[in-house]
């Protein structure tokens, strides 16, 4: 005879375990899968409501549970090669793990309506829920697009999201405040700073902590060689190429993306000057060209991965919450980035002690 207290196996779904512990769906997958992303407490609940409605989970119910029937969509235009593949890796892995559809279309134009009747297009595959990485996580009109068709949208690297939304990023201002304060440390007072794009709100960030480190060291951020960079490898050969040619051309160079710095690496070596010795060049992000230049890049470390995967995982709970008539709401994910210290890096020369050889 079967207990009356408890329902049937089969009867019983994910959405009830959840119910029963007070928890989302996605959240009682992360407990039946062994993730350790999970409270104690809240595991405790999870095991306990199972227990209590004698769930029995399967393959199908675990794919189903995490996201199998969902299509997410990720539009993409980013001008770093390296950060795009670094973000697709962790958009895929995360799909991957949760068992959802991911539909990745490109979005390269910049003109307003193309943006538009672009999204207006993507909307046509039946995605749920969308994923803006940077740059288009700026642009008010593919958010606009989507507002209209009331689909979520997770943003990437928004510094100043809406009210209402859902975004994942690190503290660009710490960041970048960070890395001007190790130069500084070093003894540089000429740091000459290689800007992003000048639209995107990471590039307004990342110069605002540039400023802030100079001013608690009581230098002027309105006398730092500063050059207007877009991200892209050639705009930071044409950056350094300008600091360098400056009457007094700075003993340090903070580029905001590692495609900059290599630039800058480039130009120093064409120039004859040796990189930490003669001028030392530093990037930000933490991506293939820091490891793959010489000398290898002192960054800052954005877990590009890892921000794809909150992104998914952000959307994939806020698409289920909607599904039951309770939209998540507004929800934010800061990621903690790291400074890594390289050979790029080093004193300035003028603070080093001479050496003087044997016989002169």
């Amino acid at each position: 005879m079967s207990r009356p207290s408890r329902r049937s196996r089969g009867s019983v779904t994910i959405e009830d375990v959840a119910r029963q512990a007070g928890v989302s769906a996605m959240t009682v997958s992360r407990v039946i899968n062994g993730e350790k992303n999970v409270r104690d407490s809240t595991r405790a609940a999870v095991q306990d409501a199972i227990n209590r409605l004698n769930y029995s989970p399967n393959t199908a119910a675990r794919n189903l549970a995490a996201g199998q029937a969902t299509h997410i969509g990720l539009l993409y235009a980013n001008p770093s090669a390296a950060y795009l593949s670094q973000f697709l890796v962790g958009a895929l892995e995360g799909a991957r793990r949760a068992g959802c559809h991911l539909v990745i279309e490109a979005c390269e134009s910049e003109g307003a309506d193309e943006q538009a009747e672009a999204t207006r297009r993507f909307l046509t595959t039946n995605v749920e829920g969308v994923i803006l990485p940077p740059p288009l996580s700026e642009s008010q009109p593919i958010l606009a697009e989507l507002a209209a068709a009331q689909i979520p949208v997770v943003t990437v690297a928004m510094g100043r999201p809406r009210s209402d939304a859902l975004n994942v990023r690190i503290d660009d201002f710490a960041a970048a405040k960070e890395m001007t304060d190790h130069l500084l440390a070093l003894g540089h007072q000429r740091i000459g700073l290689i800007k992003g794009h000048p639209t995107h709100i990471a590039t307004i960030e990342r110069a605002r902590g540039f400023r802030a480190a100079l001013e608690e060291h009581g230098i002027d951020p309105e006398a730092a060689p500063i050059e207007q960079g877009y991200f892209t490898f050639r705009s930071g050969l044409v950056a350094t190429e300008r600091l360098l040619a400056r009457p007094e051309p700075p003993t340090a160079i903070f580029a905001c993306n590692d495609d900059m710095a290599a630039a800058a690496v480039s130009v120093a070596h064409r120039k004859g000057l040796a990189v930490p010795e003669d001028i030392s060049i530093v990037g930000f992000d933490d991506t293939a060209p820091a490891t793959t230049v010489w000398p290898e890049l002192t960054t800052v470390r954005q877990p590009i991965s890892a921000m794809a995967e909150a992104a998914l995982e952000l959307l994939l709970e806020d698409v289920r919450e909607r599904r039951s008539g309770s939209p998540t709401g507004a929800v934010e994910r800061v990621l903690e980035h790291q400074l890594i210290v390289r050979e790029s890096s080093g004193a300035p020369a003028s603070s080093r002690p001479r050496v003087v050889r044997a016989g002169r």
